[in-house]
């Protein structure tokens, strides 16, 4: 016996994802969609073609479409079904993913949107789900819910319209990424509005950002990167996959010292896979840097991705950016080594040129960006800071972040200073 879901890229059949008796996973491309001159694959890692994709290559692509960990584990456990049964938790959240997949029963095609797909929350409704979200993420289950989001935290999936927030059923397209806080680290949701604010004044792209109240939780709307609104106020979804997905590394392993991707696979996929590959390498570089500055460990595989606006992709904007340094119950070693080194204490200017082309242009160009990051960075923290106050955001984690900026700041400065 072989369960089947018809997989979508935006409104076209792409192919059909099975499971086997064994409980294994393939996908085969539609005979139609690939005879279609414009057909594009559905990642880096399964090109287009007549032949099935095996186990080894298809479960760590969908699984990367699923939250990871805990939320995952909480998904399962309400649906009651296995954390382990991707399939399963795609057939009941597939229709709404990152990128432009959706997922249906077999012989299911999406339905044209309509204005009866949303639900506009009132504040006592808002409240309320922002409080189910810790047992139910995404609401899973939930009649008419379809969305699922990679990633360990619980959010959701949502339409937002000036004031107003709305649930899409049925798989209709969101906007943006509802982000509670999480319970057991304080300040999470000013945390990451400071450091995506942060990283959009150092000319980062990130997407755009706001933090309101629910009741009295606090929690962010992130817009979108992988949709876009069309003349009509249509929305329309981009396609996009995470490094993971993009080189079949399971979710589990995103981490290197797990086996997940380093700098050096990063690089090289941004080298095979992206439309402006020198330019690609520059900015990831950047992001990396970054990532350091503002002390967050957790960027790993699955927080830097491919945005597909063409057949071939570009380095998707920076998102899920968290001090993690300021919680002491969290790792500091960094999800991906620089120069070998995950210690951040420990990494030396002889660490960060591993990044770039063995050639002294090469280098010269990286000391330059590494001083003028970590100059520029202590200055727009401070104005943030100021102008986040006038908003009436205060909150004691930014002077902790503030701290670590510093501190980081201060030890780039030093060892880009041996060598200008």
């Amino acid at each position: 016996m072989t369960n089947l879901l018809d997989v979508y890229f935006r409104e076209t059949k792409a192919g059909v994802l099975g499971r086997l008796d064994d409980g294994m996973l393939t996908f085969t491309y539609d005979s139609a969609y690939l005879a279609e001159q414009r057909s594009r694959a559905i990642s880096f890692s399964m090109p287009l073609q007549e032949e099935p994709f095996g186990d080894q290559v298809v479960r760590p692509f969908f699984s990367g479409l699923l939250p990871d960990e805990g939320a995952r584990q909480r998904l399962a456990g309400a649906l009651g079904l296995s954390v382990g049964n991707a399939f399963g938790l795609l057939e009941v959240i597939g229709g709404e993913c990152a990128g432009a997949l959706s997922l249906y029963p077999e012989g299911t095609a999406p339905e044209a949107s309509s204005d009866s797909d949303i639900e506009i929350l009132s504040p006592e409704q808002l409240d309320e789900i922002l409080s189910r979200l810790r047992t139910r993420p995404l609401l899973g289950g939930e009649d008419g819910i379809r969305l699922s989001l990679a990633g360990a935290q619980d959010k959701l999936a949502v339409i937002v319209n000036g004031a107003s927030i709305a649930l899409a059923r049925d798989g209709r397209p969101t906007t943006h990424i509802l982000k509670p806080f999480i319970q057991v680290l304080e300040g999470t949701v000013e945390n990451e509005y400071f450091c995506m604010r942060l990283a959009g004044r150092l000319k980062l792209p990130v997407p755009r950002v706001e933090m309101r109240l629910g009741g009295a939780t606090a929690f962010l709307l992130v817009e979108r990167y992988d949709r876009t609104k069309t003349v009509d106020g249509k929305i329309e979804r981009l396609h996009q996959e995470d490094f993971c997905q993009a080189l079949s590394v399971p979710p589990e392993l995103k981490y290197e010292a797990e086996g997940g991707p380093g700098t050096e696979r990063s690089l090289a996929l941004i080298d095979q896979a992206c439309a402006r590959p020198v330019a690609d390498r520059l900015q990831f570089i950047r992001m990396l840097v970054f990532h350091y500055l503002v002390g967050n460990a957790d960027a790993h595989g699955k927080n830097y991705a491919l945005l597909y606006g063409s057949d071939t992709p570009d380095l998707a904007p920076i998102y899920d950016v968290v001090c993690t340094a300021v919680y002491p119950r969290l790792s500091k070693r960094l999800a991906m080594k620089i120069g070998g080194r995950d210690v951040p204490d420990t990494i030396q200017l002889k660490h960060w040129v591993t990044l770039v082309p063995d050639t002294k242009a090469a280098q010269r160009i990286l000391v330059r960006d590494l001083a003028q990051m970590a100059e520029r960075i202590v200055h727009e923290a401070d104005a943030l800071i100021a102008e986040l106050a006038d908003e009436g955001i205060k909150h004691p984690i930014l002077s902790a972040i503030r701290k670590v900026i510093s501190s980081r700041a201060g030890s780039l400065q030093r060892i880009t200073e041996q060598v200008t």
